[in-house]
């Protein structure tokens, strides 16, 4: 990076999380790697040291200024990998001693990457975990390709990798409205600070896929159906005194719509779900209406317009005329009276993990997870990696009423499922 870009600001999707950010909560997101044999941390941290800096998005500090926060180089080592803890994705602390805003762990076969939500999305994380791994692999002396997602560290960043690609590509004339509408919400008993429980199944994508075909969707489709599903069977067995639409907030990757190679925030929400007020929905119909909604607003122009309306906001003269103090009071209160409130649950699927051919038989499986909700709900993450499909769940609520209806629908659809979770 020249002098003149030794610094940059936060993307769209970045600036909200330091404002959430308080003692017991961070916005964070976790994916990990199993290796077929155990990972040696010697090597791991090794592997980190080279591969942080080919990544100039992760290896920064936030600052503060008077109107906006910003990201600069962070010139300590790399963090310490660390062994792994039983309650993943703790918050984290900005002003730590190294300023490092990720974390990377280890437990046997496993490596865990953490990361707080303002320097990437799913997709920047997994570029990032994959170049490690396929380092860490070299250093034990396999032959690794780069491809797939990983990346050559020999080589220079692309200075697309870390555009603000919102701002690049946010252009249509008629922004999208900014509430959904308030959603159903659910009420549990708080666990103690810090316990994140994990509810995790497991199946075989073939067999999962075959179900979704049955009902002529696809997986992302179906998944969002069934969990719209266990959510309006857990508002009814509450016996509410007032029905509200039940919604899923779902990041869509708009690098899939877009050619951005940013390894920053690129994503956007869409709020499918249904509103049991209108009368009973049988589960073809929540098939059904999860189906025309997708079909109807993932297309680049109605995702432009959702990113529009956030890029709109960001550069106004006005706006950005006011201190970062009120700024922040004032996107905190949005978003706990207006953002939070319009879903039920959050539901994100990285899709299919790919490594180079060369690297797959090393590789065992991937995993994802959504860090502690903001608020008392459940938050679902997905990814699928050479036929298995990983459904992790993540809430810091006692109860677990949605997942078990999530997890009973599909094994009453003919899935099999194998259930795991780091409750006692």
């Amino acid at each position: 990076m020249n002098k003149k870009e030794t610094w940059y600001k936060l993307d769209l999707s970045a600036n909200v999380y330091p404002t959430l950010q308080k003692r017991k909560f961070s916005s964070l997101f976790r994916i990990s790697v199993a290796l077929k044999e155990d990972v040696d941390p010697v090597l791991l941290q090794k592997a980190l040291d080279v591969t942080l800096p080919r990544f100039p998005s992760m290896k920064v500090a936030m600052r503060k200024g008077l109107f906006w926060r910003y990201l600069e180089p962070n010139t300590n080592p790399a963090p310490k990998v660390q062994p792994d803890i039983q309650n993943p994705c703790m918050p984290i602390r900005i002003k730590s001693k190294d300023r490092y805003l990720f974390r990377v762990y280890y437990f046997k076969n496993q490596i865990s990457l953490e990361v707080f939500h303002s320097l990437a999305d799913g997709n920047g994380g997994l570029c990032f975990l994959k170049t490690m791994t396929a380092v860490y692999l070299r250093m034990k002396g396999y032959e690794i390709p780069d491809g797939e997602g990983v990346l050559n560290i020999e080589e220079q960043p692309d200075p697309e990798e870390l555009e603000d690609a919102y701002i690049k590509y946010a252009n249509s004339r008629v922004p999208s409205k900014r509430s959904q509408g308030n959603a159903y919400r659910i009420h549990g008993t708080q666990e103690p600070f810090y316990t994140l429980n994990i509810i995790k199944g497991t199946m075989d994508v073939t067999n999962l896929k075959a179900v979704a075909k049955g009902y002529q969707v696809t997986i992302t489709e179906y998944l969002n159906a069934v969990l719209l599903y266990a959510l309006l069977e857990k508002q009814r067995a509450d016996r509410v005194w007032k029905e509200k639409p039940v919604k899923i907030a779902m990041p869509v990757n708009l690098r899939n719509f877009f050619p951005s190679r940013t390894m920053r925030n690129f994503i956007t929400m869409l709020y499918p779900g249904i509103d049991p007020r209108l009368g009973e929905y049988t589960f073809e119909e929540i098939v059904k209406q999860v189906h025309h909604f997708m079909q109807y607003y993932i297309n680049p122009k109605f995702l432009n317009a959702d990113i529009t309306k956030n890029a709109n906001t960001q550069q106004s003269i006005w706006i950005r005329m006011v201190p970062l103090l009120i700024k922040d009071l004032i996107v905190r209160q949005f978003y706990i009276k207006v953002q939070n409130k319009q879903s039920s649950a959050g539901l994100t699927n990285l899709g299919i993990a790919k490594v180079p051919g060369d690297m797959e038989k090393y590789i065992e499986g991937f995993d994802v997870l959504m860090g502690q909700p903001f608020s008392s709900r459940t938050n679902c993450a997905i990814v699928s990696y050479q036929g298995v499909t990983s459904v992790n769940f993540a809430s810091s609520i006692i109860e677990a009423d949605v997942e078990r209806y999530f997890f009973r629908k599909l094994v009453k659809d003919g899935i099999h499922v194998k259930i795991q979770s780091n409750r006692r």
